[in-house]
């Protein structure tokens, strides 16, 4: 995948399935088993899938942090 088929790609993935996946290129780059040109391949793909699971664990973040305690116990407040 490259450019926008792998954003979308990655966007369809979960934290967890991501997660997966970049301890499997992690794995597989210690490994040290790849050619130069499959272990750049690995490591962009490792630094797309960082980048995702950064993006999903802000959001979580930011859905924590929308609980509110109001009158009535605890609500969501909207989040920008």
């Amino acid at each position: 995948m490259t450019g926008q088929t792998e954003k979308e790609g990655l966007a369809n993935l979960s934290f967890e399935e991501a997660l997966s996946q970049l301890e499997a290129i992690v794995r597989s780059l210690e490994a040290g088993r790849s050619t130069l040109a499959e272990a750049i391949g690995e490591y962009e793909r490792g630094a797309a899938l960082r980048r995702h699971c950064e993006q999903k664990l802000a959001e979580a973040e930011a859905k924590v942090q929308a609980v509110v305690e109001g009158r009535s116990g605890l609500s969501l407040r909207d989040v920008e």
